[in-house]
């Protein structure tokens, strides 16, 4: 039984470490949207007042010349208020699936993981 409570412990502490993403469960429950499914990252090439289009790429391969090709996705998400001081174009964020939330929208912000500025500055560095 204290092997039990230890376990339980334990996840609680990595759900305390984890605080970017018991955050924006906080946000995304004000907002009334439940998440499922899958969990995209892309950069945001364009941001409008309440939502935002990243574009990422992704390997194809065709079959008839046994080749690979990169093929660009771009994904209309759901951009929070909360969010929408912090993410700027340029900026690398995490989009997980929602249900329909209009005709284009059907993701939504769950996180950025890397301001615009920071890839700047590492490439002015080399």
């Amino acid at each position: 039984m204290a092997e039990k409570k230890e376990k339980k412990q334990s996840a609680t502490a990595a759900h305390e470490e984890n605080g970017k993403e018991t955050n924006f469960r906080k946000i995304v429950g004000t907002l009334g949207i439940s998440t499922r499914g899958r969990v995209f990252q892309g950069k945001v090439i364009r941001k409008f007042p309440k939502r935002v289009t990243i574009e990422f790429e992704r390997t194809i391969k065709i079959h008839k010349f046994e080749r690979f090709m990169k093929k660009r996705t771009r994904i209309h998400a759901r951009l929070p208020d909360e969010f929408a001081d912090q993410i700027n174009t340029g900026d690398l964020i995490k989009v997980q699936e929602t249900r329909p939330l209009s005709k284009l929208i059907h993701f939504v912000v769950v996180e950025k993981i890397r301001s615009a500025d920071v890839k700047e500055n590492k490439e002015d560095g080399k």
